[in-house]
């Protein structure tokens, strides 16, 4: 048997000239900007170009473009790696980008060629959101239709043995650098949302505190001084909180020291490189606190990968779409659940 397994992400510009065109895809999406075209397109013309120079002085201090690529196709690689010996299956992994290439459009070719007796969707977002996974797997499914192998969509894996395990190391790691006795504040950041994509039932808040919960559950440290923290807040509109920026000047109040985990992130990219080690690590040192201890994303770290490839054979055995696991994880009030809605 032949399993096409395709891994989604964000995508990231690969030079400066990039930046504006990855701008423009990102807002003209539907799930982002929910308005009709062509007003969405002008919107996002306009949001792209406003925004272009700005985020160009993000990249350049990543040397130009943005690593997320290859960090996926070394996770791609791990991951075909981990899926090599199964007897009678041949796993094949693909990457589709989201704004930037390769896009869906060119990697439905490439399985198309490989011709797989079943397809297996993978997002790299461990938790679900109506703007990230659905996007993607919208995109996937509209331009995919030649492709008559059944499909199995894993949707979401905020609790998942291995990526809380890989967590659980990495921050284990971070918090052993400390200073003896030093108190501190773990801070699990993650990106944010509009609250008003939450309040119409997108499960990725209940996500993101899940994958907190059971991060701080496995630690197990007595009394460990804990919060869920979102960043990157763009625009006028009301985001979910608290806010990680003010959870950092918080810390600093009250003589801590900080060491933050980004839970929502599975490589490194702006949000980490820029924004978490450079721009977050100054407002800790202006706000007093003590000492500032960033975690690394889990990237190929073993746990993950391997937690990847036991969903990805669960997976390979079944058709429809299911959190890794298989349980539905989302509560009652978000409507916008995968199970419920399908994720296309």
């Amino acid at each position: 048997m032949r399993v096409a397994v395709v891994l989604f992400n964000l995508g990231g510009p690969s030079s400066l000239d990039a930046v504006e065109p990855f701008l423009f895809n990102l807002f003209n999406d539907p799930a982002i900007i929910q308005l009709a075209q062509p007003m969405r397109w002008a919107l996002a013309k306009w949001i792209s170009r406003q925004r272009a120079p700005i985020a160009r002085e993000i990249y350049a201090k990543m040397g130009g473009a943005s690593p997320i690529l290859g960090q996926t196709y070394n996770q791609a690689s791990a991951l075909k790696s981990a899926l090599a010996n199964n007897d009678g299956i041949h796993f094949e992994t693909f990457v589709a980008m989201r704004y930037t290439a390769p896009r869906a459009s060119d990697v439905v070719e490439q399985v198309r060629r490989f011709r797989p007796n079943r397809v297996v969707l993978l997002p790299l977002y461990p938790q679900f959101s109506t703007t990230t996974s659905r996007s993607s797997l919208r995109e996937w499914h509209r331009l995919a239709r030649e492709i008559k192998a059944p499909v199995a969509t894993i949707c979401c894996y905020p609790q998942d043995q291995g990526f809380i395990a890989a967590q659980t190391e990495l921050i284990a790691e971070s918090i052993a650098t400390l200073a003896p006795n030093v108190r501190f504040r773990l801070l699990f950041s993650a990106h944010g949302l509009p609250e008003r994509i939450v309040n119409a039932g997108d499960p990725y808040q209940a996500q993101v505190e899940q994958t907190a919960k059971a991060l701080a559950g496995k630690l197990a440290r007595q009394q460990l001084d804990w919060r869920v923290c979102y960043q990157s807040r763009v625009g006028s509109l009301k985001w979910i909180g608290p806010a990680t920026d003010e959870e950092i000047k918080r810390a600093g109040a009250e003589g801590l020291a900080i060491v933050i985990a980004p839970i929502a992130f599975v490589s490194e990219h702006s949000e980490t490189l820029v924004e978490l080690d450079i721009e977050y690590a100054k407002l800790a040192a202006e706000s007093g606190v003590m000492s500032y201890t960033r975690v690394p994303s889990v990237g190929t770290h073993p746990s993950f990968i391997g937690g990847l490839a036991k969903m990805v054979q669960e997976a390979a055995a079944r058709d429809g779409v299911k959190p890794g696991g298989g349980a539905r994880v989302c509560p009652a009030p978000c409507r916008q659940c995968p199970l419920e809605r399908k994720a296309a």
